[in-house]
């Protein structure tokens, strides 16, 4: 490589996509190209990024697979940060085979990398930390470095271990610094920033309080009777019972809970689940038949006895009674939490993190859009939707695989 070459490198590498273009701009050799290419994805212009990455690949041939190989990684962060996570992952794992196969592990630890967060953000928690584990990052470069202790601490925040979450965070704060990097220095700032954001709501008895993260895991760890309204489960203990797929229920087991220890009446037990405000005998009967679904789920936690005048949530030996809320109660909080991260997200995207149908996604967007809660650019196939970042509030708790049940 010529001197130019290396002095963009080295512009890319200290985060300074200006200058790396200073020295390339007018060039179309296939370094000059790829080069130009991870400035333009580093400048936020990720289609343009997309198509210069391509000529790259093809201009260098089959005669230099290495070549080839980082062209392929380059596509895929561009793919990961512009949100595309339909990018098939097969082309990734050939090029980091083949990064491996000659040595360069430094562009095959980026690859893994790039993988890692992208099984983050479809919530994949397990295979992310199982992935994590086969890195050694001490051999590595301070940005990759700091990334590897991003992860870290990404995946110990939504599995609750906020101790490793700032352990990580201090390290990658240091190699952040080592790496002198402006972007990245500002990236783990602010996810240390969401320690010390609310992450969720207590309510108990009548009376609200909000909680960091770290009051969460400490929560779920006490022996409080806890129906966590941010993953749809209660949880008393080791025992644990999902209600994701049973709304109605949960939708009973929460304003029980929310009232305890006193009763709750039919005619508001009615109105909350059924979302009615006129009961009739159809409704009533229907609410016997849906407490005896509770009852049934419920019985190696707690019962629901009938009184007089509705029901009221029965514990034995529980102390306390609390619902876990979301910071924001919002129909559409988890979309809203992805769109939230400041990065421009495709519909499919977002289907595949949320794990739901792509029109789905698309008419929960088109209402939010009209209450002004989100913004989109580009038509067709290439728009693209974000969100500020919610005010004051950690979002960490509405993620895919926030959480997980075992």
């Amino acid at each position: 490589m010529d001197s130019l070459i290396k002095a963009a490198a080295r512009a890319l590498e200290s985060g300074d996509p200006l200058c790396a273009l200073n020295y390339v701009a007018l060039r179309d050799d296939a370094h000059a190209l790829a080069l130009r290419g991870i400035a333009m994805a580093q400048l936020g212009e990720f289609d343009r990024a997309r198509v210069l990455v391509n000529d790259a690949a093809r201009a260098f041939g089959s005669h230099e697979p290495v070549a080839r190989a980082k062209c392929v990684v380059a596509e895929a962060e561009i793919a990961l940060a512009s949100r595309d996570l339909g990018w098939p992952p097969t082309k990734l794992d050939a090029a980091r085979v083949m990064l491996e196969k000659h040595g360069d592990r430094v562009n095959a630890a980026h690859a893994r990398y790039i993988d890692i967060g992208r099984r983050l953000l479809l919530g994949r928690l397990d295979e992310a930390a199982q992935e994590l584990v086969a890195l050694v990052p001490t051999s590595l470069p301070p940005a990759l470095r700091t990334v590897h202790e991003l992860m870290v601490a990404g995946i110990a925040m939504r599995q609750l271990d906020t101790r490793l979450a700032r352990s990580a965070l201090e390290h990658a704060e240091r190699a952040s610094r080592e790496a002198g990097i402006p972007a990245l220095s500002a990236e783990v700032a602010s996810k240390a920033e969401l320690l010390d954001l609310p992450a969720a709501r207590l309510i108990t008895m009548g009376m609200e309080r909000l909680l960091l993260l770290e009051d969460v895991e400490a929560l779920l760890e006490s022996t409080a009777f806890v129906v966590d309204a941010c993953r749809y489960v209660v949880k008393h203990g080791e025992r644990v019972v999902s209600l994701a797929t049973r709304p109605v229920l949960f939708t009973l087991l929460r304003t029980l809970a929310e009232a305890w220890p006193d009763e709750v009446t039919r005619d508001q037990l009615i109105a909350q689940a059924f979302r009615t405000k006129r009961a009739d005998d159809s409704h009533r009967v229907r609410l016997r038949v849906e407490i005896g679904r509770l009852r049934g789920l419920m019985e190696t936690l707690a019962d629901v006895k009938a009184t007089s005048r509705g029901f009221v949530l029965a514990a034995p030996n529980v102390r306390e009674v609390v619902v876990l809320a979301r910071p924001v109660e919002e129909k559409y909080a988890a979309l809203l939490a992805l769109l939230s991260d400041g990065q421009f997200w495709s519909s499919s995207a977002l289907a595949l993190a949320l794990g739901i149908g792509q029109r789905s996604v698309q008419r929960a967007l088109d209402t939010l859009s009209a209450e002004g809660k989100v913004f989109s650019f580009g038509r067709g196939r290439k728009r693209r939707w974000s969100t500020p970042p919610i005010g004051g509030f950690a979002t960490i708790l509405l993620l895919p695989g926030s959480l997980p049940v075992h």
